[in-house]
């Protein structure tokens, strides 16, 4: 290997903490990659990875170099796209994960415009409401939806979701309408569990300024949003959703907005990069192209 790419394979390692993981992204054997790092050990005179049987970590040398290795596949990357930037030709695949509704809904409809802007990009959709390790999974970016828990990461604020408490004609029509938060110990929620955490959610609104939160009691609770509308349509109870995620079901009649003063506060919607100083052209204009999606379908 020329010297980039065994930067490169050292640098997979380290996003993947295992060389079986990083040779399989990188389509190499395992022993090549290995080969590799041990190749660049002697290169640079220092050891730069802890090995063991369960996992492989940077050594504080090699989370140093971790570093510099970035910075330098940035600028070759840069340098060999220059004149396809010039040409407005990105290309490469991208790896891009979002959740599900959106992914679904928003995104995967329009992927044609994209791809017939920037003919030479490929697409590798990941759509799960799970949070991704952005590394270990060698993700491009990630879109998330609520507060972030990641550190490290390069984030793009792309606005705030506005959210709606809404429940079926059939439910309000046999508990009544509630009409202000007082009012919920007589209702059912259907109530919704953190796919991540497995935490259940609590009901959420703004009053005078201050966020508030009170525990429902429902018979049911889930962990997607496809179940979450779906027993809210069946009249299982209230639900405090994305505006966006229950439009037409609103429109159509088959739910009813609920306390439409009492709120949760939006949702913030981010897009996650990994940890570097530059952004492939490729990642650049898909950044662009989903930020103007965003705020032009949802926000």
């Amino acid at each position: 290997m020329d010297r980039i790419e065994l930067f490169r394979t050292f640098a997979r390692v380290v996003e993947c903490a295992s060389f079986t993981r990083a040779a399989d992204t990188l389509g190499l054997p395992r022993s090549s990659v290995s080969a590799a790092v041990i190749d660049l050990e002697a290169r640079v005179g220092a050891r730069l990875l802890h090995r063991t049987t369960r996992k492989v970590s940077p050594t504080q040398d090699g989370a140093a170099f971790y570093e510099r290795c970035l910075r330098l596949i940035a600028d070759v990357d840069d340098a060999e796209n220059l004149f396809r930037q010039t040409a407005a030709q990105p290309s490469g695949k991208l790896r891009i994960d979002v959740p599900g509704r959106i992914g679904r809904l928003i995104i995967a409809p329009a992927l044609p415009d994209f791809l017939e802007r920037y003919p030479h990009i490929t697409i590798d959709l990941g759509i799960t409401d799970r949070a991704i390790n952005l590394v270990e999974e060698s993700a491009d970016c990630v879109l998330r939806v609520g507060p972030l828990s990641d550190s490290g990461m390069i984030a793009r604020k792309i606005g705030d979701l506005p959210l709606i408490n809404v429940a079926s004609p059939g439910y309000l029509a046999r508990h009544g309408t509630p009409q202000t938060p007082n009012d919920l110990s007589d209702h059912w929620a259907v109530n919704y569990a953190s796919p991540s955490t497995g935490r259940v959610e609590d009901w959420e609104w703004v009053e005078g300024g201050t966020l508030r939160t009170l525990p429902m009691r429902g018979r049911v609770t889930v962990n997607s949003a496809e179940a979450y509308i779906a027993c809210c349509l069946a009249g299982l109870g209230l639900i405090q959703i994305p505006t966006y995620d229950v439009r037409g079901h609103v429109e159509a009649g088959q739910l009813a907005e609920a306390m439409p003063d009492h709120r949760a506060e939006p949702m913030p919607m981010t897009l996650l990069y990994p940890h570097r100083e530059h952004l492939s052209r490729r990642l650049q204009v898909f950044a662009d192209w989903l930020e103007a999606l965003l705020k032009r379908q949802l926000l």
